[in-house]
């Protein structure tokens, strides 16, 4: 695999080799030196992102449905379709991981809390849970109505896509901050740091941005060709990105026109910096 970092590229440029299924989570360590990979060859991948080079293969029992790296990245945290959540110490990964029961089902996504003592995750069974790592115990429960589709954290913050519902829960409590129906099924939601309005997607192929006091949405947009599946904000909210069955992830200025990124380069990709999305194949 060639490097994989770039400044202002969207070229390909290298390829995380090893796994021999289908890989169902990726995720980034928040300095950007560290990648995860979850698959269904029963394993979860640990590599360098700036070389491509895999660190670890980690087995398991079960398709791996979710990968999370701590802030520190000192951890990584899968969940399985067999309804178990590990967590592993990256620093030495022969070392006993931790296990966290209590999903009925498979474990859909797993991820840490600003506080590494707790993460949180939601499965198949429809509940959200709380789990505090000290006790291996969960803390805390929330059943929904129907399947849920997507969860992002945010500082404080749950994002849940279900049904053609987004919510946002407080992560404290689970209480309800805000609640907005949306014009289809929805897969997936992102929230911008500033807290202002989220950005999600689904089923009509369609990225609608809401902004989360009066739920209204305030841009909507159609270039993809399949359904939207994930969607994920840049950590400046600058830029964000949306990946769907057509085989294409689409980058969206937040704001257009900004001079950013992909966009200061207008010479070298076949767009206007005025253009706000871009596409990757």
């Amino acid at each position: 695999s060639s490097g994989i970092n770039a400044e202002y590229g969207g070229d390909w440029l290298g390829t995380f080799e090893g796994h021999k299924g289908a890989i169902w989570s990726v995720d980034i360590s928040y300095d950007g030196s560290l990648a995860a990979t979850g698959a269904a060859d029963f394993t979860a991948g640990f590599w360098n992102a700036n070389t491509g080079t895999r660190l670890a293969s980690l087995d398991h029992q079960a398709i791996v449905k979710s990968v999370a790296l701590s802030k520190d990245g000192h951890h990584l945290m899968t969940g399985t379709s067999k309804s178990l959540i590990r967590i592993f110490d990256t620093r030495d990964t022969t070392r006993q991981s931790e296990e966290l029961i209590g999903h009925k089902g498979s474990v859909k996504k797993a991820d840490f809390l600003l506080n590494n003592n707790f993460c949180v995750s939601f499965g198949e069974d429809q509940t959200v849970k709380m789990w505090d790592r000290r006790n291996k115990k969960s803390i805390n429960s929330l059943k929904l109505a129907q399947q849920i589709n997507g969860m992002q954290v945010n500082e404080g913050v749950l994002t849940i896509a279900y049904g053609n519902t987004v919510s946002l829960y407080d992560t404290d409590s689970f209480d309800v901050l805000r609640s907005h129906n949306l014009p289809c099924l929805v897969n997936d939601a992102a929230l911008h740091y500033e807290k202002q309005y989220y950005v999600c997607g689904g089923e009509d192929f369609k990225v609608y941005k809401v902004a989360i006091e009066t739920g209204q949405v305030t841009e909507t947009y159609k270039k993809h060709f399949g359904s939207i599946h994930c969607l994920a904000y840049s950590p400046d909210g600058e830029v964000y990105a949306s990946g769907s069955e057509d085989g294409t992830i689409r980058l969206w200025q937040d704001v257009v026109g900004h001079t950013y990124g992909l966009w200061q380069r207008p010479d070298t990709f076949p767009c206007s910096p005025s253009q706000q999305e871009m596409y990757i194949n």
